[in-house]
């Protein structure tokens, strides 16, 4: 009555095991990976229109506006003191606008680029594991 009965695995199985925990580590990475794209994505939206209004704020308040209408406007007198107005005009730049808005523009760029190459891998990944 007591029979020892030897139960052997399918073929393959140890194979199958482990491509569906290296899968699940994928998954979990690609997920890490999108979240964190979407957090600086967010971060960089926020920032670019907040930079934006500060380099406008900088640019009304100092005068530029003013040396580029002088230069305009009286082109003679500019040809004449093209070098002076040249450094007055460097002098009130908003420097510091400027590269706040270009840094964060640029951030917001890069990583929309990036999210949308993830998400396009990610995307991919998510349907070839649906379809297996």
């Amino acid at each position: 009555m007591n029979k020892n009965y030897k139960i052997e695995p399918p073929a393959g199985l140890f194979e199958r095991i482990i491509a569906a925990i290296r899968r699940e580590q994928e998954l979990r990475h690609s997920k890490r990976l999108l979240l964190g794209f979407l957090f600086l994505l967010l971060a960089s939206v926020i920032a670019t229109p907040l930079s934006w209004t500060i380099l406008v704020n900088q640019v009304e308040s100092s005068g530029i506006f003013h040396f580029i209408s002088m230069a305009v406007s009286d082109f003679g007198m500019f040809l004449a003191l093209w070098q002076d107005f040249s450094l007055a005009t460097l002098e009130a730049l908003p420097i510091l606008g400027m590269t706040a808005f270009a840094i964060s523009a640029g951030m917001a760029l890069f990583t929309l680029r990036l999210f949308l190459y993830k998400k396009r891998l990610l995307l991919g990944y998510l349907m070839r594991s649906f379809n297996s």
